[in-house]
């Protein structure tokens, strides 16, 4: 009889925190929220100049579905569009920089690893 895989059966806390933080620029994009109270999209464009317009776009979604950032839309001519951390979004950053903090300390004898910030974000300074 077929069986289905592990991951459909079990719910993993730690694949969902994977499968918002770990994707390729969503480290990035949260980490530039963190450090600024709100950003439009073009803002965030400038921070990650690389990113596509696609790949932005469908992380904002997923983020915003996961109730992580907030899209604020205002009245104005032309439109104006925010993007912003949540409450939950925000209860993110100690584990986060827990993370940051574990990286650094056991990459310290790879030189390739050195760094007590990332250039994006400067996640480990003191928030």
């Amino acid at each position: 009889m077929y069986q289905k895989k592990r991951e459909e059966i079990e719910p993993c806390p730690l694949k969902y925190a994977f499968n918002l933080f770990g994707k390729k620029w969503n480290a990035w994009i949260y980490c530039s929220l963190v450090n600024n109270p709100s950003l439009r999209y073009t803002e965030l464009k400038d921070i990650l100049p690389d990113i596509t317009d696609s790949a932005l776009s469908a992380a904002l979604k997923m983020f915003m579905k996961n109730d992580i950032i907030r899209r604020t839309s205002y009245d104005e001519i032309p439109p104006r569009v925010e993007y912003s951390l949540t409450d939950k979004g925000r209860s993110a950053v100690p584990f986060l920089q827990g993370l940051c903090n574990w990286s650094s300390s056991y990459n310290s004898d790879n030189p390739e690893y050195q760094m007590t910030h990332c250039s994006y974000c400067k996640f480990n300074k003191k928030l």
